[in-house]
């Protein structure tokens, strides 16, 4: 990352030292290494983010930020997997599901981003 990228991503008004822009690049550098590929962008920002919070805030207010996100997603994956377990169900109950066709125990497994095991463990079928 160059410096005036740095100052950009920043903005106005962050508060950071000269030597702190100049860690904090660095440690871009490092998440950089640790997140290539390009789909990871999100990941870098999170991360970054993560690094200027512990150089301006006290450790304790964002390792309980970062708990919070988790925590967070996690319920929101267990609804997730509720809400596509129920929907497996229902659709074979309702004989909607179709080895040969386009819905399927594969496409939906696909789809909610599990195994196929799972959506048979939904259905009672393992």
């Amino acid at each position: 990352m160059q410096r005036h990228e740095m100052e950009a991503w920043l903005g106005d008004d962050h508060g950071l030292t000269e030597e702190q822009i100049t860690e904090l690049m660095r440690t871009a550098d490092e998440i950089g290494e640790r997140y290539p590929d390009p789909d990871d962008q999100e990941d870098r920002d999170a991360a970054l983010f993560a690094a200027y919070e512990l150089m301006v805030r006290d450790p304790d207010e964002v390792i309980a930020e970062q708990a919070g996100r988790i925590e967070q997603g996690r319920t929101l994956e267990r609804r997730g997997l509720a809400g596509a377990r129920q929907t497996v169900i229902t659709l074979e109950a309702r004989g909607e599901l179709d080895p040969r066709g386009t819905l399927n125990e594969s496409s939906l497994a696909r789809t909610f981003g599990v195994d196929r095991m799972t959506v048979r463990g939904w259905l009672g079928k393992r």
